[in-house]
């Protein structure tokens, strides 16, 4: 059976006491919106995702529109119920072809596995039911729609009650509802207009469809959720964060279980984006984010911050090294405290030492740059060994420019390479020059005034205080 799937999208998020839209808040690394459209995407392509935008509605398309899911708008946010029939509408002026099922979610609800959604579609499928709940049992209930069962062990429901609508006194059902449905489209189509505002906060409730599918005889069923945390969505700055370590623990144990050595999880920030590869030790404190990869056998030690970096097997980042949009070769050996900036691509078993900072810069297989150096819009060959204190001066105020180095150079330290500039194959630079100019392959440039000895020159000094 054919699903599409709507998400909801549309609300604030009063309570977050923020000007960003919910659904655009982030954990795991990327926004909430984000992690359910990439849930969404195991039960539907893209383009038969409905994304139902409100409040903040252009940021929020400008936000996930590049994943190309559809957008609905609603304009007004009169409650769930009033979501969907702005979903019927979109429908209505030929949108998109009519699915045969639709499947329901939270934009805030990010916990949410694409195995939950599998059993959800598949159990409403089984049943041929007009709609599924999804729901969980949780330690405490309030505050959550409660889901009534026909009878205890029945697969199908009565209907679902607001906590603001349970009867004084009543604690309810301890079976509450998740925000996420799967529908017979035309079902729910043919109930959404039935819905009224008859409710304690004034709003055309979704859950009221399953009390009027009943009262029709259409079967509607329910299944529990086998983790709590899958549905938790959050209201506060502080369940998000709940939200957030929930799913940074989720990926730590995935990543284990595929054979990476993560030392005092707890203390590491690692987005759900993130690969590794087997035989990767993550030493505490450690933040991987983004689109990041580890290779094979890599050693990641504590402080140490990659983010949307590829890094190649056998890779050693010492303590305290930053990477962001970076490559790093295989058996490479970074830090303590390296700083790789956007462009930096770092060859086969090359070193980039303490207090080495690198922009737009190619080291080649085996070059090194072991202390306190500045690489920045830099071609550097293979073999090479860049001095202590080497800078290369690729601003000039108005333009940036290159300096090219060829294999085998040596450069000596402190040395100040004014860009544009090569330095051919083989070439030596002595320490303390500044080279403006080209050198050729072979050649030895000294780039700094002639020195100067004075004999004595301490003691008649001396001398003179004395006699002054």
């Amino acid at each position: 059976m054919s699903f599409g799937v709507a998400i909801m999208a549309a609300g604030k998020g009063t309570r977050l006491k923020s000007r960003r839209p919910k659904v655009l808040h982030e954990i795991g690394g990327r926004s909430l919106l984000l992690h359910v459209i990439a849930v969404a995407e195991t039960v539907a392509p893209a383009q038969e995702i409905l994304c139902i935008v409100g409040h903040e509605a252009e940021r929020v398309k400008a936000a996930v529109e590049a994943t190309g899911v559809q957008f609905v708008l609603q304009t007004e946010q009169l409650g769930t119920g009033h979501a969907l029939q702005m979903v019927k509408a979109w429908f209505a002026t030929g949108g998109a072809p009519v699915p045969e099922n639709l499947l329901v979610l939270s934009g805030d609800v990010p916990l949410i596995r694409a195995e939950t959604l599998a059993g959800l579609t598949e159990f409403h499928t089984k049943h041929d039911a007009a709609m599924t709940i999804l729901t969980a049992v949780p330690e405490n209930p309030f505050g959550y729609g409660r889901v009534n069962r026909q009878a205890p062990g029945s697969a199908e429901i009565t209907g679902i009650v607001e906590q603001k609508d349970l009867p004084q006194g009543d604690a309810g059902s301890p079976e509450i509802n998740s925000g996420i449905y799967c529908f017979n489209t035309a079902k729910l189509f043919a109930k959404l207009d039935q819905l009224t505002d008859k409710n304690a906060s004034r709003e055309l409730y979704l859950t009221d469809v399953a009390g009027l599918l009943v009262a029709d005889g259409e079967k509607v069923v329910a299944t529990v959720a086998s983790n709590i945390n899958e549905v938790l969505g959050a209201n506060t700055i502080a369940e998000m964060m709940h939200l957030d370590a929930a799913m940074r623990l989720e990926t730590a144990k995935r990543l284990m279980a595929q054979g990476v050595t993560i030392f005092r999880p707890e203390t590491c920030v690692i987005d759900a984006t993130v690969e590794v590869e087997a035989d990767t030790v993550i030493e505490p404190f450690v933040q991987l984010l983004g689109k990041t990869k580890l290779g094979a056998e890599c050693r990641i030690r504590s402080y140490s911050v990659v983010k949307d970096s590829t890094l190649g097997e056998g890779v050693l980042l010492r303590n305290g090294c930053i990477l962001e949009d970076a490559i790093v070769g295989a058996n490479a050996l970074l830090g303590p405290y390296a700083h790789l900036r956007p462009g930096s691509d770092i060859g086969e078993a090359a070193h980039i030492g303490n207090f080495v900072e690198t922009k737009k810069t190619r080291l080649g297989k085996g070059s090194k740059a072991n202390h306190l150096a500045y690489l920045g819009d830099a071609e550097v060959g293979a073999g090479v060994n860049v001095g202590a204190g080497v800078i290369t001066c690729n601003y000039d105020g108005v333009h940036k420019h290159t300096t090219s180095i060829g294999d085998g150079v040596f450069v000596g330290s402190d040395s100040t390479l004014v860009a544009p500039l090569s330095l051919g194959d083989g070439s030596y630079v002595a320490a303390g020059s500044c080279i403006t100019e080209d050198v050729p392959a072979g050649a030895l440039a000294l780039g700094r005034s002639r020195q100067v000895t004075k004999e004595d020159w301490v003691a008649r000094k001396k001398a003179n205080l004395k006699n002054a």
